[in-house]
């Protein structure tokens, strides 16, 4: 009896371990961590474009873009936060969000990405100015999620943190607007990432 009971238990474990999803990585192959700092790369270093930033568009209403640098310049430094914060390591196809850790010195609510229609892009992109926790309903627009790619990560945007909800399920890429900025857009062309920890 003992037997079966122990052989039951550790087949239960078993099954539990292997539905916890994989940490994502760094550059290092070090797990990612709630409220650590990275620089989000591209894979393809091509000494072209860099790391992400944010752009606030000369334009009414004046939303502040996530977008892609056209140098090869680190870009400006990011956490991530995961949907229960009480898990400090990031995982796989699990809801996150993502801040850009900086200021960017204008006049907008956060630095907390979000997905929001674009106007003049035709499109869904990706902004700043979303909430950080509280998931549900008030927030699915501000919840991302990290997934594997042949060379890297991609972000993808499907939010769970409300399971009623009728959203959309994308992958962010970039496209070239008409003021040359290489906008994070939600895509059927996804882009590969690297991140990059911070030393200080």
């Amino acid at each position: 009896m003992k037997t079966i009971i122990l052989f039951s238990l550790a087949l239960f474990f078993t099954a539990n371990a292997a539905h916890v999803p994989a940490p994502v990585l760094d550059f290092d192959g070090q797990y990612l961590h709630t409220g650590a700092k990275y620089y989000v790369m591209p894979a393809a270093l091509d000494g072209e474009n860099g790391g992400l930033l944010s752009v606030k568009f000369n334009r009414k209403p004046c939303p502040a873009g996530v977008e892609q640098s056209r140098s090869d310049e680190t870009g400006l430094p990011v956490t991530f936060t995961s949907v229960n914060p009480k898990k400090g390591v990031i995982r796989l196809s699990t809801d996150v969000n993502i801040k850009f850790l900086e200021t960017t010195g204008w006049d907008i609510e956060s630095n907390v990405w979000k997905v929001k229609y674009d106007k003049a892009l035709k499109q869904y992109a990706v902004m700043v100015g979303g909430v950080e926790g509280n998931p549900g309903p008030e927030t699915v627009d501000n919840w991302f999620k990290i997934e594997k790619t042949n060379n890297g990560y991609k972000f993808v945007f499907c939010p769970s943190v409300c399971s009623y909800c009728k959203v959309m399920c994308k992958d962010v890429g970039t496209v070239l607007d008409k003021d040359g900025w290489l906008r994070l857009v939600l895509s059927d062309d996804p882009m590969s990432f690297l991140f990059w920890t911070l030393d200080y």
